[in-house]
């Protein structure tokens, strides 16, 4: 019984033993909140305070060089081709020839009609003489009214016969004149599709030719900025292929909105005479202001394939923190997301900022 006692006295003390001790080790513990980290310090470097700045806000997009004025060039008439006077790539002048048809019909048609307007036009002059004659008798009294009525009938027939002969003659040598294909204006010839012995149709392209008038943009504009692109803006226009950056002006806009693409038509002139048909072209175009966040180019920092810039809180501690930039203006990046105005970032010896450091050092709560 006592050897019981004992045993269950020995099992008390050390149960006690243990509660002292946990207890002990307890109030050597800190409170959570009352820890300080001690950060790597941050000097050298500078700090400023990020604004929101006015930005010209621009609509990108893309289109093709084009002749200012491209003429295409059909023939028409039927028939066979004769000659190709010229290439793709020739310079042609106004009104040079470029091909001829056969013409024998034309001509048989035109040797006709100049048949029967020569035997009009002496019907005419011997109508003119016999009214003559018919009028001074009748101004004499020696000739009844009636008669010189009917003089005066016959020869307004030879006139309308006459005339009638002079239209046909003209319009059989202007279906001739269709035979011989020219120029309507000078310039370069892009495209021929006909070749001597082959059949040209009515309506159907034989050339086409671009006059050295200048070229043109046009490009397809969003139907959101229907009504906000004027006539007399200019446009910056870039051709990668030439390494030529330059500047347009819009002279021409369709306000008709295509149901399919949701676009409409913007044409901007450009002045330089050394470019071709069909290169691509990238196209900036202005659509006002807007307020923009922007930070100096030397502030983004690149970490592998993220982008980021090193912000300072209220209480100097720097953070790396990841943004989304947009374009560039004037040296200024914008950033889409992860800044806002007033907050402060470092824009100089960013190699000496640390990410979680302190600006002077010291010890951050």
């Amino acid at each position: 019984m006592t050897e019981t006692v004992e045993r269950r006295w020995k099992g008390s003390a050390l149960a006690a033993l243990m509660v002292s001790g946990l207890l002990a080790g307890c109030g050597d513990r800190i409170a959570p909140g009352t820890a300080e980290v001690k950060r790597p310090a941050v000097a050298g470097v500078t700090v400023a305070t990020v604004q929101a700045a006015k930005v010209s806000d621009v609509y990108e997009t893309s289109g093709t060089v084009k002749a200012r004025v491209s003429s295409v060039i059909a023939s028409r008439v039927m028939g066979a081709v004769t000659a190709v006077h010229v290439r793709a790539g020739n310079r042609v002048k106004a009104g040079q020839l470029l091909a001829t048809l056969d013409d024998r019909d034309a001509a048989q048609k035109v040797r006709a009609a100049e048949q029967t307007f020569e035997a009009a036009k002496q019907g005419r002059s011997m109508a003119e003489l016999t009214w003559q004659r018919y009028k001074k008798l009748h101004d004499e009294k020696a000739l009844a009214k009636q008669e010189i009525d009917q003089i005066e009938t016959q020869k307004k027939v030879a006139d309308a016969r006459y005339e009638q002969a002079k239209a046909g003659l003209e319009e059989a040598r202007v279906w001739q004149g269709f035979t011989r294909i020219t120029a309507p204006a000078a310039g370069v010839v892009t495209d021929k599709r006909i070749d001597p012995g082959s059949m040209a149709m009515p309506g159907a392209p034989l050339f086409t030719v671009e006059s050295e008038g200048g070229f043109q943009l046009e490009v397809a504009v969003d139907e959101a900025l229907s009504g906000t692109i004027r006539t007399g803006v200019d446009a910056a226009v870039a051709i990668d292929t030439l390494a030529l950056d330059m500047t347009g002006k819009v002279i021409e806009v369709i306000p008709a909105v295509d149901p399919a693409t949701r676009t409409f038509v913007v044409k901007i002139a450009l002045a330089d005479r050394g470019l071709k048909s069909g290169l691509y072209a990238r196209v900036r175009l202005p659509r006002g202001e807007r307020e923009a966040i922007l930070v100096p180019g030397d502030a983004i920092v690149e970490k592998g394939q993220l982008t980021g810039v090193y912000a300072v809180d209220s209480r100097g501690v720097v953070t790396y923190r990841l943004v989304r930039t947009g374009k560039t203006y004037g040296g200024g990046v914008e950033v889409l997301s992860g800044l806002g105005a007033g907050e402060r970032i470092v824009t100089a010896g960013l190699e000496k900022a640390v990410d979680g450091g302190q600006l002077g050092g010291g010890a951050a709560p």
